[in-house]
């Protein structure tokens, strides 16, 4: 069993994922809140990426969610791939919001009176 990194770009976040796990099941292992996760089996689409960068084996996605143009241009369903190198990934589609939200800003903190 290998191991490799995955580098989500619109975040900077990186994991790591075996060769026998696909990508959305490490990316649930972010323990991030809200991350779509439908069918797990690619039928449902919400879970699209594009690959910048790396290599991966893919299982049968559904091109109702991936047309065979987007897989040429690197968008896949996280759920139907598997590194087979450390891989660069852009979040798209339905997912991007739930992943790329930005940070809440800290609580401004109350100021505490001084004795006089």
């Amino acid at each position: 069993m290998q191991k490799f990194t995955i580098r989500i770009e619109n975040t900077g976040e990186h994991y790591a994922c075996t060769d026998k796990r696909s990508v959305l099941e490490s990316m649930e292992a972010l323990g991030k809140k809200g991350i779509p996760v439908g069918c797990r089996q690619g039928g449902c689409g919400v879970c699209k990426v594009q690959v910048l960068e790396g290599q991966y084996l893919r299982r049968v996605m559904s091109r109702a969610h991936v047309s065979a143009e987007e897989e040429q241009d690197g968008c896949v369903l996280s759920c139907r791939i598997y590194p087979a190198s450390d891989l660069r990934v852009s979040v798209v589609g339905a997912m991007k919001k739930n992943v790329c939200r930005p940070l809440a800003p800290p609580p401004n903190p109350q100021p505490m009176n001084q004795p006089s």
